[in-house]
């Protein structure tokens, strides 16, 4: 890894020389060694310190190839050419990113970093989602701009442990707020020790916090943090959303990532995203001018092009699409809008605050893959030179424009017959995650649901 690689990403994430310090003197003697999976999630080891310096520090770890190629309850399942039964499920080598090293204040004395994923031979396992975010940033680096993100995750949290959730089913689960706490300060003052823990715990692990803030649906609220380059914005993103489980779990609540957990408001992830040069200029907006510049039109115009070809990575389970409902704030309809809410892209800011927030990620999102997509997306809108469609002004529900994909078959089958994402990811990292997709449909069409045994079980 190059020097420049090497930087703290800010003061309070730790240099590998500070790490083995710490754990020599005995302030950290536990470092979590992670990779992101499909879905999304940190899997990994726990090393003990005193083994870490002395086998793991220099050269990285390793890990079974099918925390790649298992489905959500970790099932290994056929249909993926990178692992299988016939192929051994041998190992991948983690190679540990020294700009991520982090203390995790909420456990004792550990620590963290996230890896990269490689094979035996070095050459990088291209269905990582993280290698994939990362040649996309390639592209635009190659170009001269940096991509600049930030995703707004909001979880409904419940007065319930995990194990208790679980017992019941998940169901008539008692929320933290019994109704609607958008912007409530009395809302979010009754769930205030599980928010100023993920607010103070998450700023010690080095994310850049902004506050909390209570959402529409019962025990709904999300803590937003500052706009950073795109792969520390997911690997961000991917530690918070773990942390947060386990620091609600030590207060004995649950919460939940669902895209959509019951009939009202579903929880998002919006992402915000602009370019910049690589040395600070702005891309997306002429400052002579005060107007939008012809590249940022582009890029508006890829992503909206390819929203049905990307919707896979946007809205990657079933229970995703659920959440697309008219009047919702989610967005049903492809179209972007200065400011505007019911728009699949809303345009907000201007100057070097200008960008574009993409509304169809829910909480279910993977960050990585869905921040790949948007930046292939106005890549190819700039590489073609697209046209901007006409802005949507008013309630895009009722616009009568293109419909986001309404299913996850729909989404899977745009997603493998898509020239533009087999052009910009690559053949193999389509077909990996359309085997996950079809993975992800046949469990679904196996199973009986409640609703089906409400209906079906005496009147049929």
């Amino acid at each position: 890894m190059a020097q420049a690689e090497r930087e703290l990403r800010n003061s309070r994430h730790l240099t590998m020389h500070q790490l083995v310090d710490r754990i020599e003197s005995g302030v950290i003697d536990t470092v979590v060694v992670a990779i992101t999976d499909m879905q999304g999630r940190l899997q990994g080891k726990r090393l003990h310190g005193r083994y870490f310096i002395d086998h793991v520090a220099k050269h990285g770890t390793e890990g079974c190839n099918y925390l790649l190629a298992v489905d959500v309850d970790m099932n290994t399942v056929d249909g993926y050419a990178m692992s299988s039964w016939e192929k051994g499920y041998g190992d991948m080598e983690f190679r540990l990113d020294e700009r991520t090293i982090r203390v995790l204040t909420h456990l004792p004395a550990t620590a963290m970093i996230q890896c990269d994923l490689e094979w035996s031979d070095h050459s990088p396992v291209t269905q990582s989602p993280r290698g994939i975010l990362r040649r996309q940033l390639d592209r635009c680096a190659a170009q001269g701009w940096t991509a600049l993100a930030g995703t707004e995750l909001e979880f409904i949290a419940f007065d319930t442990t995990y194990e208790q959730a679980h017992a019941d089913g998940y169901r008539d689960l008692t929320p933290v707020n019994q109704y609607n706490v958008d912007y409530s300060i009395l809302g979010t003052s009754r769930i205030e020790p599980l928010l100023r823990a993920l607010r103070n715990h998450m700023y010690a692990a080095g994310l850049d916090v902004e506050g909390a803030k209570g959402e529409c649906n019962f025990g709904q609220h999300e803590v937003g943090f500052l706009y950073a380059d795109a792969l520390t914005t997911a690997d961000n993103h991917a530690v918070y959303k773990t942390a947060a489980k386990e620091i609600a779990a030590q207060q004995g609540k649950a919460i939940t990532f669902m895209a959509k957990y019951d009939h009202r408001e579903g929880s998002s992830c919006h992402i915000h995203l602009s370019l910049r040069g690589t040395d600070g200029s702005l891309v997306f907006w002429d400052e002579e001018t005060g107007t939008r510049t012809p590249l940022y039109d582009q890029f508006i115009a890829g992503v909206l092009a390819t929203i049905p070809d990307f919707t896979l990575l946007y809205a990657p389970n079933i229970n995703s699409y659920k959440r697309f409902a008219d009047g919702s704030f989610a967005p049903t309809t492809i179209g972007w809008g200065l400011d505007n809410r019911t728009c699949a892209v809303r345009l907000v800011g201007h100057g070097p605050s200008a960008r574009m927030e993409n509304r169809l990620p829910g909480a279910d999102v993977n960050p990585y893959l869905a921040l790949a997509a948007m930046v292939a997306g106005g890549l190819h809108g700039i590489e073609h030179e697209l046209p901007l469609e006409e802005e949507l002004v008013g309630n895009a529900y009722t616009s009568g424009r293109p419909h986001v994909p309404r299913t996850m078959a729909a989404a899977r089958d745009r997603f493998a017959g898509s020239e533009i994402a087999r052009a910009a990811l690559g053949d193999d990292v389509v077909d990996h995650y359309v085997n996950m997709a079809d993975v992800e449909l046949a469990a679904y069409a196996a199973a009986v649901t409640d609703w089906e045994l409400r209906r079906g079980f005496e009147r049929l």
